[in-house]
């Protein structure tokens, strides 16, 4: 049956997530509702990466199976339904047996942190006024991008069969008011992100020194990471997949 991709975008404010779950709103469950307005029958969707309640999104997918031909002006229709914290992006035929999850290269994460007073930045990025050394921050940036085990900064309910990620690359940024920190990986566990954030912005600001963060990489036990960055400063940026998904559409 032919396969097709569902580039969404979305402010994860008001959800617990991006995955469907009893009793709580969540991303999938609202795409969900509209597909099914839209083409008056319930479509199915596999998400390509999970995002936490809170979490933001500028690029996800999804994917599902359907019979017929799908026009683009359907992008129209889908958005007019959607609350307006999401949005429909695009809309595309793949090569049947493409998968947005397992066939995706790679995945980039941003986090925002913000050090004035912003009232406009209060639920995209998170308010850290407190001196950071920008030069621990990248040393500790660096080391992320060297390592391959990321135990210490998984949270434990999590299914994933191993904690082995390949980081493509890592660091620390100015962009406009906000300090980011940007990641690109073939794979990211649960809570990741969030815990390399809050422990290195412990080292930006003196708490653990460089050699410490290195000791809890070591370590492997996610005890010794700091899991407080929110949900909220965090956004799925960009999901890369390879063209031949496309080029082999049907």
């Amino acid at each position: 049956m032919p396969r097709t991709f569902l580039e969404v975008a979305y402010r994860g404010t008001h959800y617990s997530g991006f995955q469907i779950q009893d009793n709580a709103s969540s991303i999938q469950q609202e795409v969900e509702k509209a597909l099914e307005t839209v083409f008056r029958r319930p479509l199915t969707l596999t998400g390509s990466s999970r995002t936490d309640t809170g979490v933001h999104a500028f690029q996800n997918y999804f994917h599902f199976d359907y019979e017929g031909v799908i026009d683009k002006r359907v992008l129209y229709n889908v958005n007019a339904i959607l609350p307006p914290d999401i949005a429909v992006k695009d809309i595309r035929p793949v090569a049947p047996d493409a998968h947005c999850r397992f066939d995706a290269l790679s995945r980039e994460y941003r986090y925002y942190i913000y050090r004035t007073k912003n009232p406009f930045l209060t639920d995209r990025a998170w308010f850290f006024p407190y001196t950071l050394d920008r030069d621990k921050l990248n040393t500790a940036a660096a080391m992320v991008a060297a390592n391959e085990d990321f135990t210490s900064f998984a949270k434990r309910n999590t299914q994933a069969k191993t904690r082995l990620c390949t980081i493509l690359n890592s660091g620390w940024q100015e962009e406009g008011e906000c300090l980011v920190y940007r990641v690109t990986a073939n794979r990211f566990l649960r809570g990741m992100v969030r815990g390399l954030v809050g422990t290195m912005l412990q080292v930006g600001r003196g708490k653990i020194s460089v050699e410490e963060f290195a000791a809890i990489i070591a370590k492997k036990d996610n005890q010794l990471a700091n899991f407080s960055a929110p949900g909220h400063g965090l956004f799925l940026f960009r999901i890369s997949f390879p063209d031949s998904i496309f080029e082999n559409a049907v």
